[in-house]
């Protein structure tokens, strides 16, 4: 089915994990937690945090050059027409990491910007990116969620060092004037609430703060989450927001394949499914082993799903996430046959 505006497709797919993994065992030898505690709770039983020096950059670059491998491209100006980096955790607060990201790839002077919405933040790159290819003004873009929330939490706050890890996943996402190509993106639906916005913050080294003639406090400059408020939001934006989605694409619930919710919590994912009336087994599950990786959730969840072989041409696929802001999205669309790199 050929259409007069393209539409964005997903044709390429990377991810990438620091090697440093870090076991409950080795976090409860310093925390006042215990190994069933974190499990009970979160279902995390690993994560990976980079090792001191390594940046959120380095995670990117390494997630994108894998995903245009995958895609078959060269490291090379032309091969893409804009980069999109979504990170809470960029390398500076000035300039964007994304440009940084695109010249060490060796993608020539391309566009190349970050997006900031923490966990969402994924979901809103990839609707930023599509629409700059249905617009016109790309053919190619790569879209990466990078991630190093080790260097953002408060190593003796227990609630929050148990929960996150570093990583990064990529994906290229390209023109195509058949809307009925497997890997388009069928529909977008994001949304905010900034009157929450203290539910998911780093209170210092913005300029609220900075323009305070009082030093910050030690440990406003680490990440703070309200887990029980965010929770409830979390299964209530989402289940919202994929709902109003699927009526839009004209999918029915049980026509969902693989719901692929941002990685926070297993309990989420788990009520999340049973609000929507998704069977549990069709939501993909990788925190166990990557912990919530924020931004780059969502590619390492879908790149492990596809590896496995548990995303297969043709199934219907939705993506969904919630983070701070507070925002929230969801995307649908049909698997593509790619291997993930």
């Amino acid at each position: 089915m050929t259409s007069h505006h393209p539409s964005a497709a997903i044709t390429g797919l990377g991810s990438y994990l620091p090697p440093g993994r870090v076991t409950n065992e080795e976090l409860a030898a310093r925390l006042d937690t215990t190994d069933e505690w974190i499990t009970t709770r979160t279902g995390i039983r690993s994560r990976h945090w980079a090792s001191p020096g390594t940046s959120t950059s380095d995670l990117a670059v390494e997630a994108g050059h894998r995903a245009l491998k995958s895609a078959g491209l060269e490291l090379a100006p032309g091969s893409v027409d804009a980069v999109v980096l979504a990170t809470t955790t960029p390398d500076h607060p000035c300039p964007a990491t994304a440009p940084e990201v695109a010249a060490r790839l060796g993608l020539g002077n391309v566009a190349a910007y970050d997006i900031a919405a923490v966990c969402s933040g994924f979901l809103y790159a990839l609707a930023t990116a599509s629409a700059q290819i249905i617009a016109g003004q790309a053919e190619r873009v790569l879209v990466i969620g990078a991630e190093t929330y080790s260097t953002i939490l408060n190593p003796a706050d227990r609630t929050t060092s148990v929960i996150f890890g570093d990583g990064a996943g990529a994906v290229v996402l390209s023109a195509t004037r058949d809307s009925g190509q497997d890997g388009v993106l069928l529909g977008v639906d994001l949304g905010s609430d900034g009157a929450n916005r203290d539910l998911i913050c780093i209170p210092g080294g913005g300029s609220r703060q900075r323009s305070q003639p009082a030093d910050p406090a030690p440990e406003d400059q680490f990440f703070t989450m309200q887990g029980k408020k965010v929770f409830a939001a979390a299964v209530t934006r989402m289940g919202e927001s994929s709902t109003a989605l699927l009526e839009r694409v004209g999918w029915e619930m049980g026509q969902v394949d693989h719901l692929v919710g941002h990685q926070a919590n297993v309990r989420i994912l788990k009520s999340l499914a049973r609000q929507l009336g998704i069977p549990e087994e069709r939501a993909v599950v990788n925190i166990d082993r990557v912990g919530n990786t924020s931004a780059a959730s969502i590619p390492l969840a879908l790149a492990d799903a596809a590896a496995a072989g548990t995303l297969t041409a043709g199934s219907r696929v939705l993506l969904t996430a919630f983070g701070g802001g507070l925002t929230w999205g969801s995307v649908a669309l049909t698997w593509p046959d790619i291997a993930p790199c």
